[in-house]
């Protein structure tokens, strides 16, 4: 059986991780309207050296853009806010974790959109918790 299974490809997992979105509470799912949710292997080294990231495998995921909370009507040609999962890193802490890839996948997603919406980690958590494996 082992020999058969491998790592899912990056297309296969940000359908993974739009499956995992769709799962997340409606109300919440709502309010992302217009975030773009992306999936690559690694952050960018410019994302690395923003983050004060000691090696490609620490972020599991990045919101980029404008959070809700600071968002104003003044905002003239703001980029879209994104969502990146990073494949690779998240392999990596799934291979070292009693945990299901699809739930790192939610976890890092909930986490990542969080920080789109200003949520602490306790609404993080109560949002995660209303979604069942």
């Amino acid at each position: 059986m082992w020999t058969s299974l491998k790592a899912p490809s990056l297309a296969e997992m940000e359908a993974m991780a739009h499956d995992e979105f769709g799962r997340l509470p409606k109300g919440f799912r709502a309010l992302c309207e217009g975030v773009i949710l992306r999936v690559d292997d690694f952050p960018t080294d410019e994302v690395l050296d923003e983050m004060n990231a000691a090696s490609e495998f620490d972020l599991l995921g990045l919101f980029q853009g404008v959070g809700l909370p600071q968002q104003s009507h003044q905002d003239i040609g703001r980029l879209p806010n994104m969502v990146w999962l990073y494949r690779r890193p998240i392999l990596d802490y799934w291979a070292e974790h009693d945990e299901t890839l699809g739930h790192i996948v939610r976890h890092v997603l909930i986490h990542e959109i969080g920080h789109h919406f200003g949520l602490s980690d306790a609404d993080m958590e109560a949002i995660e918790a209303e979604v069942r494996d």
